[in-house]
């Protein structure tokens, strides 16, 4: 694959993240490339690593101090053969080309896992809504739908909630499309329950990597009771993976944002959570403010100068990196390995480095890639999509049943294209190699 790697980085220059990601699929695709050369044949790796689409555009809006200020947006839409396009929305300041293309990229095969008809796509802008009020929010959403809703669409492409994207920014999108299209239309999944929202949908993507994780210890006759934890995070995904954790009698002790990490050794408790939800979610608040208020935890300043972050240090069974792309570095993994964590879940995207995964998969622990383990978000935009077509509303314990079941079948996917091309246990590579033939298979039926 190394003549394919080269053909994407000359094509794709100095998009790393991009290049990191097509890195792992095509490795873990290599033995199927070998048994099907019409694949070869038919330059189906070239075709499936090029976007379909690429939008970029510059969104201007009025700040409160009248100051007009400019951002810039992206959409690509990578792969449809499948489905409509379905992807999320980035709104942060590392926004950039390379990692929309390889959110893109990993969405294509984590769309497929779900064995629903979605094709992948990712979008957003180097807008920080930290910091910003309502109304600049708002004036932001506004200019952003402006350039972005002829692109867009139920049957074309739908946008998903993503870091820096809760219920409020989608409100704001999705009342800017119903203005200029006159109609109202699922463009947009994440959305308040008063706007056709799906119950579980927030939580989908914790809930989901936590059961996930269930799966996976099952397979050892474990479950997640009295396991220690460590979470990355203190977003929507961090929060509802910790929900999910205290409820299943695990025992959460860290918690993170970009300023640092707190540990509590008592364990973060669901009175400790609602705390930390309220902070994060109401006040917009920085998880320093935790031991303000709990004084028994600990609270460490990010040092950006380390190859490591020393919450990953801490002894535990089970490690949750829910924050970005490649915080878990390769020292942070034999630090994980060391304290003899048995557990590595995902449920950012792609939040381990190459070097991380290696050594996880060289050292046989169980290790769930994020295109498997936190594929629950966007299975109940799925779900939200379904609903909104038929003009209803399931109750939560049906979507949540729903959720459950479309993890335990991501997990089984994955374990039997393992098995069946010789890695047994290998999630990534079972992941890669299910999504990868669903897909491929759809593009060669297409034709040219």
């Amino acid at each position: 694959m190394s003549d394919i790697l080269s053909f994407v980085k000359a094509k794709n220059p100095g998009e790393y993240e991009f290049h990191q990601a097509v890195e792992t699929v095509t490795a873990s695709v290599q033995t199927l490339i070998d048994r099907h050369p019409e694949y070869r044949q038919e330059a189906i790796i070239k075709r499936i690593t090029e976007p379909e689409k690429v939008f970029i555009f510059s969104v201007p809006w009025v700040d409160d101090q009248d100051q007009v200020q400019i951002n810039r947006g992206f959409r690509v839409g990578m792969n449809s053969a499948i489905g409509p396009y379905v992807g999320g929305v980035r709104f942060h300041p590392s926004v950039s080309l390379s990692i929309m293309k390889f959110l893109a990229f990993e969405q294509v095969f984590k769309n497929a896992l779900t064995t629903m008809n979605m094709g992948g796509a990712c979008g957003g802008a180097d807008f920080e809504p930290k910091g910003r009020s309502d109304r600049e929010v708002m004036r932001f959403c506004q200019s952003f739908m402006t350039e972005l809703h002829a692109h867009i669409g139920p049957d074309k492409d739908i946008l998903t909630a993503d870091i820096g994207v809760g219920a409020r920014e989608v409100g704001y999108l999705f009342g800017m499309f119903k203005k200029i299209h006159k109609k109202f239309s699922g463009i947009l999944t994440g959305k308040s329950l008063t706007l056709g929202g799906s119950l579980i949908r927030p939580e989908a993507t914790g809930y989901g990597t936590v059961y996930f994780a269930a799966q996976m210890l099952a397979t050892q006759n474990q479950t997640l009771e009295g396991k220690k934890c460590l979470i990355s995070g203190s977003g929507n995904v961090a929060q509802y993976t910790a929900e999910k954790l205290i409820e299943m009698g695990a025992v959460v002790l860290t918690m993170s944002d970009s300023s640092g990490y707190i540990y509590d050794e008592e364990g973060i408790d669901a009175g400790k959570l609602d705390y930390i939800k309220r902070l994060k979610n109401l006040r917009r608040g920085r998880i320093m403010e935790y031991i303000n208020k709990y004084s028994d935890a600990v609270y460490v300043e990010r040092d950006a100068a380390l190859d490591h972050q020393p919450m990953w240090d801490i002894p535990a069974n089970c490690a949750f990196p829910c924050a970005t792309q490649n915080e878990l570095t390769g020292k942070d993994a034999e630090n994980l390995i060391k304290n003899k964590v048995a557990l590595v879940c995902e449920g950012a995207d792609m939040p381990c480095s190459t070097e991380a995964v290696d050594i996880f998969l060289e050292e046989n622990i169980l290790y769930g890639p994020g295109k498997a383990a936190n594929a629950g978000g966007v299975a109940v935009s799925g779900l939200e999509m379904a609903q909104n077509s038929m003009r209803l509303n399931w109750p939560r314990q049906e979507v949540d049943a729903r959720l459950k079941t479309i993890m335990k079948n991501i997990h089984a996917i994955c374990l039997d294209a393992a098995e069946e091309y010789g890695q047994p246990g290998n999630y990534l590579a079972g992941a890669n190699i299910a999504g990868f033939v669903k897909v491929v298979d759809a593009m060669l039926d297409q034709g040219v």
